[in-house]
């Protein structure tokens, strides 16, 4: 057998920090970056007669990602303890939902060459988060600040087939859950991470192969370079007639590979059983009803909008509302500008190389891009020109329309003054004429970037274009050329 024989099965599990002020089971705030060990208390330090108490915010959270993610919300749920033995664990168990969780099923949408396809997902569960281990100089350090921190965890069906399809994924999870204000959703900083479950069968069977673990992946490139090299690692393996084992790996960003870490545990292992110190979670129909009307407009849906409203390409609107701050500043341009589509072309291609991603925020006020869009639409400057005020608008503000007029930055339309910036420019390129003569298209580019640089980039392009080729055809080449 070959690789190409083979298909990837593949499921992801979602960590998602929750956007609250404090922890999920005491008053310990949860922000990050502080000095070590100076966010926790006798209950997220685990100390014996410690008692929980549940956030409820972090309750209304997980229920707005149900809803969110087309979920089924149980009006009554449960905790339970996962217990196992680590450093980063202080109490020796951790507080989940096995049995009984918040949300069951539910699908996010996922753009694929053969169309969209729906990722099922089998259930959301609410848990703590486990401390951070730091390990330098041969020694293990323990900073338990993050412990307790609420959490969400989102299970996928094993229906994505490639690493590509599980950054997408990723990558439109993100997107609802920061919309929607349920997470910061910074990746850097541990607040979205999951872990991938890969198994590979051969093409056609429907029997799943022994699967493994990868854990901690905490960003789109990772988890899709991750999935790929396992699953070549794993066809590779069959293929020399190897058993794949279960096991938990890592990434290895270094090396571009997973590495063991040991092998894999099974469900039984953690001895789950109800959590004794809580009660069991009650939702009446009328709150689920007002967490699912609070929820904004979601990603998706508002692609949908853009693209009906302001004539957007379906492909430029997903990308805008991956980021919801992102998609407000387009559409207070939009909404003040007759040439919405030049806004986005400008914002997608042009400006957002000068933003700040995390949180988005953009040197250029959406008033000023507007205004940089109209001047483009209506033929006052060309994308040249625009380009080079949109960078000087990046590192202070003016008025662009004024900056034109100053400066007569505005192209030439006028037919007179481009035919003699033509004519000046083949007489001074002998050589790229004699070339186009001969049939090397290419020279004509060359002839017309000239031409575009004598005029310092103000000559209208399409009519440049159109007079060059007509005054080419009826120019004389010198016969010593």
């Amino acid at each position: 057998m070959k690789l190409s024989d083979f298909e990837a099965v593949i499921g992801l599990e979602v960590h998602v920090e929750l956007k609250t002020a404090t922890k999920i089971f005491c008053s310990c705030p949860t922000d990050f970056g502080a000095e070590p060990n100076t966010r926790c208390c006798p209950i997220c330090m685990g100390l014996p007669g410690a008692m929980p108490t549940l956030n409820r915010r972090a309750v209304e959270l997980a229920v707005m990602a149900g809803l969110a993610l087309h979920g089924t919300v149980l009006p009554l749920c449960r905790t339970d303890r996962k217990q196992y033995f680590y450093p980063d664990l202080p109490k020796a168990y951790q507080i989940s939902q096995a049995g009984v969780p918040i949300c069951r099923n539910g699908y996010l949408t996922i753009a694929t060459p053969d169309g969209d396809r729906d990722i099922g997902i089998t259930r959301i569960h609410i848990e703590e988060d486990a401390a951070k281990l730091i390990h330098a100089d041969g020694r293990t350090l323990v900073d338990y600040n993050r412990s307790g921190v609420p959490l969400i965890e989102i299970v996928s069906e094993p229906q994505l087939r490639s690493g590509k399809e599980a950054a997408d994924y990723l990558r439109n999870l993100r997107s609802i859950l920061v919309s929607c204000g349920i997470t910061d959703g910074k990746m850097q900083e541990g607040s979205l991470r999951c872990d991938v479950n890969v198994s590979v069968r051969p093409l056609g069977s429907a029997k799943l192969g022994v699967r493994t673990e990868i854990k901690n992946l905490n960003s789109f490139a990772f988890t899709e370079k991750a999935i790929e090299y396992e699953v070549r690692r794993q066809c590779e393996l069959i293929c020399r007639g190897e058993a794949v084992r279960m096991e938990t790996r890592r990434y290895d960003a270094a090396s571009g590979k997973t590495v063991l870490m040991r092998t894999k545990e099974r469900a039984e292992d953690y001895r789950f059983m109800t959590e004794p110190d809580l009660p069991p979670i009650f939702l009446s129909e009328e709150e689920i009803e007002t967490l699912g009307n609070a929820l904004p407009e979601l990603p998706e849906a508002r692609a949908a909008r853009l693209s009906k409203t302001y004539g957007l390409p379906e492909g430029d609107a997903r990308i805008l509302c991956e980021d919801a701050l992102l998609a407000d500043y387009f559409e207070s341009a939009a909404d003040v500008c007759a040439y919405p589509r030049l806004a986005a072309n400008l914002l997608l291609s042009e400006l957002l190389r000068y933003c700040e991603s995390e949180p988005f925020s953009s040197p250029v006020s959406a008033r000023r891009l507007s205004v940089l869009a109209e001047l483009m639409g209506e033929g006052t400057v060309n994308s040249s020109t625009a380009k080079k005020l949109l960078l000087r608008l990046c590192e202070g503000d003016f008025d662009p329309r004024e900056t034109v007029e100053r400066e007569g930055l505005a192209q030439i339309l006028d037919t007179e003054l481009l035919t003699r910036a033509i004519m000046e420019t083949l007489a001074e390129n002998p050589r790229a004429v004699a070339d186009y003569k001969n049939g090397k298209t290419a020279a004509m580019r060359s002839l017309q970037g000239r031409v575009m640089a004598r005029t310092a980039g103000r000559a209208e392009p399409v009519l440049t274009e159109h007079l060059l080729k007509q005054i080419l055809e009826e120019y004389e080449v010198e016969p010593h050329v």
